[in-house]
């Protein structure tokens, strides 16, 4: 890479002058930091199948892994290299000699092969980690970028704890790194202890200092142990630098890395303020996030910007109001730019009605402004007593509140008492013809309690042929459906009837009712067709 364009200097601010064809080099670490994350360990497999997603999605550059560390990572590494093709392959290697022979090794087969050597720099890190003078440093320093650029030309120096380095000295380091054949600098916040002004005052004295930062490519590299991994990355771009490492779902070492999405989310959406180009195709950062997370089983946080469940979902009706007239009211970017197929709106107590009537129109539905209102009325009650509502929530209470619109007969209200010892009891309001009648049953079982609280206020012959029950969705506070089959044997009448509750109690009282609504129904026009 050392034949690409090195970003111009501006003599008064040390920044560099960006224009809007400045390119920022994405360098994906997830297969090397971020499976360095206590519990992501990838299979062979598995990192084979990222290398080539991130391949295909336009990452610029792959660390593979490092390659020392385990014959199994020298393995990926080793077939990570011959299998890309577009993406630099980078291994990593500490400052010995064993392992930048074992990372040489490692990516020569690849058609772009780079070798990323590190070595801290920090008063605390030289002092109690390496136990080295600042020369022996500058000498090891010299020793692993030399010996690197036997194996390749392309050759990535860091290092490391550099936000907690001399400024002083960590430009002695830079030179003596880019002196001795480095191609990028990367000057990583390695315990995620900067601020976003700290780290661009950093890369501006460092590229204002050494006379040959001309030389080689920046780069930024900041793990999240305050939040401010992105905003760092980003100072660093504004700073001069233009490479930004960083992991899918954002995932690494303690509180993890800069995330992928978000620093190439945060480029492509504002252009005003951040002027420059990735060559990441974003409408592939969706599926990416998805494959990590079941490559590594780290699941993704609901809230995660950009790829979590939430990040295109609404539940506030003053959210879900103004979406519906314009998507820019509350999105800054459109679902399908990271490969969302669309916008979310969940339905749930905060809902208004322009959202509940807009979602029942995409289900299918179209109500009049009564049904209307009565179903809205249902669904808030309904929202009120479970935390999720679905669609399928939506559809059982909809087609519950159609076919009760012409119901004689109503359930109003029941209380259940029910436990070891019995008989259980059913107490029992029904709306009949306008009437309200209130009665109490009991019987062997709440259900057999309840249909006989039924029978007693609607005497019938109907004998009860079916009683099915089952979740609408999943969880504890899931809508029961129940089915309720009525077989009236003197006129050879069957009927069925379906609702939903969350109380598996309420839900058979009101299919019961329903099934007895039909059977009714059906009478009285066998009744008028006979008397016709």
């Amino acid at each position: 890479m050392t034949d690409q364009a090195k970003p111009a200097q501006d003599t008064v601010s040390g920044a560099a002058k960006t224009t809007n064809t400045d390119r920022v080099f994405i360098f994906d670490t997830t297969l090397r930091d971020g499976e360095q994350c206590p519990g992501a360990t990838m299979t062979f497999e598995e990192k084979l199948e990222v290398a080539h997603f991130l391949d295909d999605m336009g990452v610029d550059i792959i660390e593979a892994g490092f390659p020392i560390a385990s014959e199994g990572d020298f393995a990926a590494v080793s077939e990570i290299s011959r299998q890309v093709k577009r993406a630099v392959v980078a291994g990593l290697s500490r400052a010995g000699a064993a392992d930048i022979d074992r990372a040489g090794e490692a990516v020569k087969h690849a058609q772009r092969p780079r070798i990323h050597t590190f070595l801290s720099t920090s008063p605390v890190h030289r002092k109690h980690k390496l136990q080295k003078s600042e020369e022996q440093v500058l000498e090891m320093i010299q020793f692993q970028v030399t010996r690197a650029r036997q194996w390749v030309s392309d050759v990535e120096w860091s290092a490391e704890d550099a936000t907690r380095t001399e400024l002083d000295y960590l430009c002695r380091c830079v030179e003596t790194a880019i002196k001795a054949g480095a191609t990028t600098i990367n000057l990583p916040d390695t315990v995620g202890y900067a601020t976003p002004e700290e780290y661009f005052n950093m890369f501006r004295y460092v590229r204002e200092n050494v006379p040959v930062s001309d030389k080689a490519i920046f780069s930024v590299h900041c793990h999240n142990d305050l939040g401010m991994a992105v905003a760092n990355s980003l100072a660093g771009i504004r700073a001069g630098a233009r490479q930004i490492e960083c992991t899918i779902n954002g995932i690494g070492e303690r509180a993890g890395n800069a995330a992928l999405e978000e620093v190439v989310m945060a480029i492509k959406t504002r252009g005003d303020v951040l002027p420059y180009e990735v060559g990441v195709d974003s409408r592939m950062l969706n599926r990416a996030s998805k494959l990590v997370a079941a490559a590594t089983s780290f699941p993704v946080q609901y809230n995660k910007a950009i790829v979590g469940r939430n990040a295109f979902a609404h539940e506030s009706g003053i959210h879900q109001d103004g979406m519906l007239k314009h998507t820019q009211t509350y999105e800054i970017m459109t679902p399908e730019s990271v490969g969302v197929s669309k916008t979310s709106l969940v339905m749930g107590k905060h809902s208004g009605r322009n959202a509940f009537r807009s979602k029942l129109k995409e289900m299918g539905y179209e109500l009049g402004e009564n049904a209307l209102e009565d179903a809205f009325n249902r669904f808030k009650a309904l929202a009120d007593r479970k935390k999720h509502v679905y669609d399928e929530d939506l559809e059982a209470l909809v087609d519950e509140e159609i076919a009760t619109q012409q119901d004689r007969i109503k359930v109003l209200a029941l209380t259940v008492i029910a436990g070891t010892v019995g008989p259980q009891s059913a107490t029992l309001t029904l709306d009949v013809a306008g009437t309200q009648q209130t009665v109490q049953a009991t019987g062997n079982g709440p259900v057999d309690a309840t249909f006989n609280a039924i029978m007693k206020l609607i005497p019938h012959k109907a004998k009860l042929a079916l009683y099915q029950v089952h979740a609408v969705t999943e969880g504890t506070d899931a809508q029961a459906e129940v089915s309720v089959r009525l077989e009236d044997e003197t006129e050879g009448k069957l009927v069925t009837a379906r609702a939903a509750d969350p109380d598996t109690m309420v839900a058979s009282a009101k299919a019961y009712i329903g099934a007895l609504n039909k059977l009714m129904a059906k009478r009285g026009r066998l009744h008028a067709q006979q008397s016709a």
